[in-house]
């Protein structure tokens, strides 16, 4: 029996109908798809069930990486190696569809990483990941809400987002102490235009260090107190942080970019 990695953030999902749920999400058959830590191999033999037309996996575990090798032969194509070392704009020809039961330890890293360094043209069709459940809901929470930040304008930016289920913990091995929700994420055609994604990541952490402060304090550190933003955005300095909609921050992105350029 394979023992997961408590250092590696590993639960394997063992429930074939959550199983099931997930490679019903998107169609797979004739598909390029892309598995982020496949483990056991578990959603991999589901996946090849559906007849990808390639099937390409990251395990960062070495063991896990083999026994994949055995179980699968050449059924797929195996990289061993961190999916935050991967640069997945340069390893696909075809767009891929990505699903991921993904490390709970580095999960908003690894969906950060991918939308900062999104380009205009998108290197995924989907993706169908798995994530604490805590977390999920702060990448799909609306605005005025306590779940609402970052992660949520990060996210929103260039991509539509859906909850599919979510999961207990009894679906895993072994069982983590929370629940997990998945989420099923598509491009969107129109999207703010913000030239440094940085930019909107600066944004988003320099106003919501002050989470609990009203805007004031943050805006003047980005903005100095610049009216003519104010009175553009009809922006209210007596209000906090996740009272501004995700349209506001990519505004705010823009204008900061306009000032320094």
């Amino acid at each position: 029996m394979i023992k997961a990695k408590k250092s590696l953030g590993q639960n394997f999902l063992i429930d074939r109908s959550i199983l099931e749920i997930i490679v019903n999400t998107t169609q797979i058959k004739n598909r390029t798809i892309l598995e982020i830590g496949p483990g056991t191999g578990n959603l991999t033999s589901f996946i090849i069930k559906n007849n990808p037309k390639k099937l390409i996996v990251i395990e960062k575990d070495q063991y896990l990486a083999n026994n994949l090798k055995n179980l699968f032969n050449n059924k797929l194509t195996i990289i061993n190696d961190d999916i935050l070392n991967i640069n997945e704009s340069l390893l696909f020809e075809d767009k891929v569809t990505v699903f991921g039961n993904l490390p709970y330890n580095i999960s908003t890293e690894i969906l950060s990483k991918w939308i900062l360094n999104l380009k205009n043209d998108f290197w995924f069709d989907h993706l169908v990941l798995m994530f604490q459940k805590e977390v999920a809901d702060r990448i799909i929470a609306k605005y005025n809400t306590q779940s609402y930040g970052r992660l949520t304008i990060l996210s929103n930016w260039k991509l539509k987002i859906k909850k599919i289920c979510d999961i207990k913990p009894a679906s895993f091995s072994p069982k983590p102490k929370i629940d997990s929700s998945l989420l099923f994420f598509s491009p969107k055609r129109d999207f703010y235009k913000i030239n440094d994604p940085k930019n909107l990541e600066k944004i988003t952490r320099t106003f919501f260090n002050h989470r609990r402060k009203m805007l004031k304090k943050p805006f003047n550190i980005l903005f100095k107190g610049d009216q003519r933003v104010l009175k553009k955005l009809k922006i209210d300095l007596n209000l906090r942080p996740q009272n501004l909609d995700t349209e506001t921050y990519y505004k705010l992105a823009n204008e900061y970019e306009s000032l320094r350029g």
